[in-house]
């Protein structure tokens, strides 16, 4: 199945009033159980914005219209999340990550967030031409997450014991990957 044409757009501060939104939507707080204030969405996300954070975020944006969010950043930025991944699977050199929100609810149930997964690997493998491997931790019970990194093109690479970004799931996770010989194709 072709997925919808989505855009990657770098989060402003503009935008923050929009993320505090989403953040306080009910399926969007469900797992991503972050505080949606103004001043909390500013001390995460304002880092990012100014650029003194590795991590990108960008929204996802389709017909002109912002629906989601993408983070992507180097396993080597988060040293003790990469810790706590190494017993599970192997983090392989230079390997990154993305994290993703679908906001909107009207976009849901749309092939928009596997869309905006798909964009977001591309944009990190362009971004960071020495990593060959995109690894997504998802809590198991988030059917709808893995199910759209799948449909974006990821394969099951491991399964184990991971905290959970909310403390009410249980731990057991599942962690996709994608590599860049399958989805950069050769020039």
């Amino acid at each position: 199945m072709e997925l919808p044409a989505v855009e990657l757009r770098p989060l402003a501060r503009a935008d923050l009033p929009l993320l505090c939104r989403w953040l306080a939507e009910p399926l969007v707080a469900r797992w991503w159980d972050e505080d949606p204030s103004p001043a909390a969405v500013e001390q995460r996300y304002g880092p990012s914005v100014d650029g003194t954070d590795p991590t990108r975020v960008y929204l996802g944006v389709h017909d002109g219209e912002p629906f989601g969010l993408v983070q992507v950043y180097r396993f080597d930025d988060e040293p003790e999340y990469t810790a706590e991944l190494t017993p599970v699977c192997a983090v392989p050199p230079g390997a990154l990550s993305v994290d993703y929100l679908v906001g909107e609810p009207a976009a849901r149930g749309r092939g928009l967030g596997a869309a905006m997964i798909a964009a977001a690997v591309a944009r990190g493998f362009a971004d960071h031409p020495d990593a060959a491997d995109v690894l997504v931790p998802v809590a198991l019970g988030n059917e709808a997450s893995w199910r759209a990194l799948r449909r974006a093109g990821a394969g099951w690479y491991a399964e184990g014991e991971l905290t959970p970004d909310n403390p009410v799931d249980p731990p057991e996770h599942v962690v996709h990957r994608f590599t860049r010989e399958d989805t950069i194709p050769a020039s």
